[in-house]
């Protein structure tokens, strides 16, 4: 019998129709990894311009405070008018008058340069009437019921005008019937020292400290408030912000060009070994 032999042919049509099955499995150029690698790095660079233009604006704004705090000290009209003390804050006022130890409040925890402790917010009664609310400085925890009140008679404070301290999220409420304050709320610090029937108004003073270090330490063993150096303490964290989203931007879009590269190199068709 004989025997036939068969060949294989390999049909220029037959390799057609496998190529093409063969490259129809690489992937898709618009795949979900793509879509957002081409996403990202729009977006933080976005993101890195804003925080550019807010960097620009927070320095104009430490510049401004520090031109009102370089000026002469105002005195202060009896009656101030509250809405415009915005416009006024980190400006130096000479203030003349008696505290009011009674209405004294603590407000803390604080901590200065490692010692914990709080701030003593003095309401000031003064020669014209009425009365302010003066943040005398800090005291450490060891003398919050022994500080020093200072002079009974009549004292000249100067300092710098200031608004309500910003309250984050895990601040507690403050608590004045037990004598607890963690934020300057000063309304209701203005409320608890009498209010507008005795004259009281919510207006906040920071007491600035002239003396040097030496003095602070002296100041602090004795349990005397140590008031505020005269500086603009604004927080500027911009640039390291515009770095982060620039920087994203630029790893993100490095990364997107590697995996194009990559694509278009699978993309290739290359014919099925015979």
């Amino acid at each position: 019998p004989r025997v036939q032999s068969h060949r294989l042919v390999h049909t220029g049509e037959s390799s057609g129709s496998v190529t093409s099955n063969y490259a129809a499995k690489k992937d898709s150029w618009l795949s979900p990894t793509i879509l957002a690698l081409g996403f990202i790095p729009i977006f933080t660079f976005a993101l890195g311009t804003w925080q550019l233009q807010r960097l620009q604006w927070k320095i104009n704004l430490i510049d401004e405070l520090e031109e009102k705090l370089e000026r002469d000290p105002i005195v202060l009209p009896k009656r101030i008018n509250v809405a415009v003390i915005p416009e006024f804050v980190y400006r130096r006022v000479l203030l003349r008058g008696r505290w009011d130890h009674k209405h004294a409040m603590l407000l803390g925890p604080r901590v200065r340069e490692g010692a914990n402790g709080y701030h003593v917010i003095t309401p000031l009664m003064r020669t014209d009437g009425s009365t302010v609310l003066v943040d005398r400085g800090f005291i450490g925890k060891d003398f919050a019921n022994d500080y020093a009140r200072s002079e009974e008679g009549e004292v000249d404070v100067q300092g710098m005008l200031r608004t309500s301290h910003a309250r984050n999220t895990f601040t507690p409420d403050n608590q004045p019937a037990e004598g607890k304050w963690y934020w300057a709320d000063i309304d209701s610090m203005a409320e608890y020292a009498g209010g507008e029937a005795a004259g009281v108004q919510p207006v906040f003073i920071e007491q600035v400290f002239d003396g040097h270090a030496g003095d602070a330490v002296s100041y602090l063993r004795r349990g005397i408030p140590i008031g505020r150096a005269a500086t603009v303490d604004v927080r500027n964290a911009h640039l390291s912000y515009v770095i982060t989203w620039y920087s994203l931007s630029a790893l993100t879009a490095t990364m997107l060009v590697r995996l194009i590269l990559k694509r278009k190199g699978q993309r290739q068709v290359r014919p099925m070994p015979r």
